[in-house]
C-alpha cells in the first residue's frame, strides 16, 4: 500500500471515526465499526491475501451509512452494501460528499466509483438477483462479507448454502468467544485480528 492510500484511509477513517454511534445515548442501538481498528487490521488482510488489491468482490450485510463500503472502495475490485433501515442508509451520500470535499482540500485520493449499496433484506433473493443485474456479480461470485455481529448466524447459514468455497466471512464484534458456523472454518491464526473481527473461510 503506497503512502497517499495509506494517508487517505486513515483520513476517511478519521472522518467516520468522528460521528462513531456507540452503546449509549438515544442512537446507541447504531453501533457502528471502528474504522481506525479496521484500517489498523488492513496490512494484514492483504498480506494473507484476504484482500486482493483491484480484484476482490466485497460485500457487507448490514452497511448501515455504508461506511465501511467506503472504506473497502480503495481497496477492492467492487464494493456492495446491504442496509434495511432507508432512513441509515440515506446518510451516505451527504456524508461522502462531506468526505470528499475534506479529502479533496488536504490532497487525498477521492473514494472509487465501485461502491453500490441496495436498500433491503440481505436475505432476500429477489434483492440479489437485483444486485447481479445491477453489478454482473451474484452472491456466488463475492470474494468477501462482512457485518457487524448483527445476524451473524442468520448471514452464515445464508452463505453456507449460497457462497462459493474458499470465500471469507468477516464478523465485527467478536473478541474472547468466536463461534463456530456450519460450512466454515474458523481462520484462528487470524481470529480475533485487533481483538474484534474474526474471519471465518466457507469449506
Amino acid at each position: 500500500m503506497d503512502q497517499r492510500l495509506r494517508k487517505s484511509l486513515s483520513k476517511v477513517a478519521e472522518f467516520y471515526d468522528r460521528r462513531k454511534v456507540g452503546d449509549a445515548g438515544p442512537l446507541g442501538f447504531r453501533r457502528s465499526t471502528d474504522l481506525k481498528t479496521l484500517f489498523a487490521c488492513t496490512d494484514r488482510l492483504i498480506h494473507e491475501k484476504i484482500i486482493d488489491p483491484g480484484e476482490t468482490a466485497f460485500l457487507d450485510l448490514g452497511c448501515a451509512d455504508g461506511r465501511v463500503n467506503l472504506f473497502f472502495s480503495y481497496l477492492v475490485k467492487l464494493s456492495v452494501g446491504i442496509e434495511l433501515d432507508e432512513w441509515t442508509l440515506d446518510e451516505y451520500g451527504p456524508l461522502r460528499t462531506e468526505l470528499e470535499g475534506a479529502l479533496k482540500n488536504e490532497g487525498f485520493l477521492s473514494p472509487p466509483e465501485n461502491i453500490f449499496l441496495f436498500l433491503g433484506d440481505s436475505t432476500d433473493e429477489s434483492l440479489h438477483d437485483a444486485i447481479m443485474r445491477k453489478t454482473d456479480i451474484g452472491l456466488d461470485a463475492f470474494d468477501l462479507f462482512y457485518t457487524y455481529l448483527v445476524m451473524h448466524e442468520e448471514f452464515a447459514e445464508m452463505l453456507a448454502e449460497k457462497a462459493k468455497p474458499g470465500s471469507i466471512f468477516m464478523i465485527y464484534g467478536l473478541q474472547k468467544i468466536l463461534p463456530r458456523y456450519p460450512g466454515f472454518r474458523l481462520l484462528q491464526h487470524l481470529s480475533p485480528m485487533e481483538g474484534i473481527l474474526a474471519l471465518y473461510q466457507k469449506v
